[in-house]
């Protein structure tokens, strides 16, 4: 995705600066953002332990956004119960909001996703979910944020982003 897609996507979170680019965002600047493990997996392309991260339950109606930089991933009605111990969503929420990669890291073969807006590390996709896509999009839970139905997205980031640990 070029960079003038970016540039005309709003930034729900009031953090970033709506002008810039978030790749060009150094690696300290990401650091302020985010909580160790969003950098972790964002920024490093790390894993969570499975069952450990963010909404292995359903949190309700609403929206998946990138945790680093807003962008919409994925609607709450495109979530299922896997079983795999990450959040796992069919479809992304509309096309273009994610960059897919082959990745042979770890011995193996897979579809890597990071976020079309910042580059951010997302998971990895599988062709062993539900109809109607039968894809299965692993999620790691630090890598977004939900943003409840009725909800605006960015005081949902500004209390995020506030309860940060320093």
């Amino acid at each position: 995705m070029g960079s003038s897609i970016v540039q005309r996507m709003a930034t729900p979170d009031p953090s970033l600066d709506p002008s810039r680019d978030p790749r060009t965002l150094t690696a300290e600047e990401w650091r302020q953002l985010l909580t160790p493990e969003e950098f972790a997996i964002l920024r490093q392309s790390a894993t969570e332990r499975p069952y450990t991260g963010r909404y292995n339950d359903d949190p309700g109606p609403g929206a998946f956004h990138c945790v680093g930089c807003g962008n919409r991933l994925y609607g709450a009605e495109h979530k299922f119960h896997s079983g795999c111990g990450w959040p796992s969503f069919f479809q992304a929420v509309v096309p273009g909001a994610l960059e897919v990669h082959r990745d042979s890291s770890h011995g193996m073969v897979r579809t890597e996703m990071r976020c079309a807006r910042c580059g951010g590390h997302l998971g990895h996709i599988f062709d062993d979910g539900p109809r109607p896509t039968g894809m299965r999009h692993c999620v790691n839970g630090y890598a977004v944020l939900h943003v409840p139905a009725g909800s605006d997205v960015a005081p949902v980031f500004a209390a995020h982003r506030r309860a940060r640990p320093s």
